[in-house]
């Protein structure tokens, strides 16, 4: 029997249609679980399931989707269930309770425990809690970065024998070369969007507080004191972010030397007509996928030392690298590289080989393979051990021999 995998993530799921697909190609079977309405699965041949739950609810919303979750999977029958983003990875471990192996992947670890703002503080106990428990009913959680890892294992919210770093979702490159925007494209890009000769700094993120955007802006006003002909394009969702997002009017008060495009999906055509790529985050990430883009596209990098960021960045060989919430070390990092122009473009070129070296999708994919046999192994000698019925656990770990070797 093919191994049947559960994705469960959340609003921006479809990002990780890639990476569900070369699952797919390596002899899975994949559903997809998120809160849209499927669409964009549909289209890639992905299955899809809808369910609901609320980023800043954690009240009875939170209740309302464990309820969900543990009909759809009981529903689905997977073998595995896969969960990404901070909630699902809470709730659908709760909605479970070990009927069925459960991977986590920690793709950052948020707000709660990258501020320290006195409300994240006094709950930062209530998502220790949460995790600790979660991992109770959890076959293995995958940090996709070492600070979370030794994180998580020195606060023992995860057993070490159960502990995993794989780095990120991966990035297609082929397809992401394809739409990497050159020449001609570029210029009627920069002539659409009024963009003229100016320089362009460029920052791919949602429009919230905790992605450093006030801090952004901040910088942004000082560079142009030094730097006239530098423009600002802020690139993500705003409306969507609830209260931690950036009031609109202090985007305005920049304008027009800082523009927001909202939510956009020619992000590769985008980076092609940039200087420079900025990364203000305060939180702890992940591997930030827009790192691994903009290193593809060859642009030099500003970001903060923040976990994540810094697993991308080395400081003076393929980036800068400054500390969260400091305007004026973000402004001088930026003209510093917008200065140095052969420096630059020197350390964008190391960002190419490193993204096509470490972070490709058929390398990550490999590694999450490799995991899922691991898996599905231990959950067929546990069934055996308990008297359980071997299919279809066994009869996946079977099918798995071999498949994602040779990468």
């Amino acid at each position: 029997m093919v191994p049947h995998v559960l994705c469960v993530g959340g609003e921006d799921h479809s990002l990780r249609i890639p990476f569900l697909a070369a699952l797919q190609d390596r002899g899975f079977r994949i559903t997809a679980a998120s809160t849209t309405d499927g669409a964009a699965f549909l289209q890639a041949g992905l299955a899809h399931r809808r369910y609901q739950f609320d980023r800043f609810d954690s009240r009875g919303a939170d209740l309302a989707a464990i309820r969900q979750l543990a009909k759809m999977i009981a529903d689905i029958g997977p073998d595995i269930v896969q969960t990404f983003d901070t909630k699902p990875n809470l709730l659908a471990p709760l909605a479970v309770r070990g009927k069925v192996a459960v991977v986590r992947t920690i793709n950052g670890m948020g707000w709660v425990f990258s501020s320290e703002t006195a409300r994240a503080l006094a709950l930062r106990p209530v998502y220790c809690a949460l995790q600790w428990l979660a991992s109770r009913w959890t076959a293995a959680t995958v940090f996709q970065n070492r600070d979370d890892k030794a994180y998580f294992e020195s606060h023992r919210l995860v057993r070490r024998d159960r502990a995993h770093l794989i780095r990120g979702s991966g990035i297609d490159i082929a397809a992401f070369d394809r739409s990497h925007a050159r020449g001609s494209a570029t210029a009627a890009l920069r002539e659409q969007l009024g963009l003229g000769t100016d320089e362009i700094v460029i920052t791919v993120s949602r429009l919230t507080q905790q992605k450093g955007i006030p801090t952004l802006l901040e910088a942004a006003s000082l560079v142009r004191k030094a730097r006239p002909g530098v423009r600002f394009l802020l690139v993500g969702p705003r409306e969507s972010e609830g209260p931690f997002a950036v009031a609109q009017d202090e985007i305005d008060r920049q304008a027009p030397h800082v523009m927001a495009l909202g939510a956009r999906k020619d992000v590769p055509a985008l980076l092609g007509l940039a200087d420079l790529f900025v990364l203000p985050t305060e939180y702890r990430e992940g591997i930030p996928r827009v790192l691994l883009e903009a290193g593809l596209a060859g642009l030099p990098i500003v970001t903060t030392d923040m976990p994540g960021c810094s697993d991308v960045v080395t400081h003076h060989w393929n980036g800068l690298l400054v500390p969260p919430r400091n305007p004026g070390a973000l402004a001088s990092r930026i003209l510093e590289l917008l200065e140095d122009r052969r420096g630059a473009l020197e350390m964008g070129g190391r960002s190419v080989a490193l993204v096509r070296r470490e972070f490709g999708l058929s390398t990550i994919v490999g590694h999450y393979t490799e995991l899922y046999r691991q898996v599905l192994s231990e959950q067929g000698r546990t069934d055996k051990a308990a008297g359980r019925s071997r299919s279809p656990v066994l009869e996946g770990a079977s099918a798995l021999r071999g498949v994602g070797e040779g990468e």
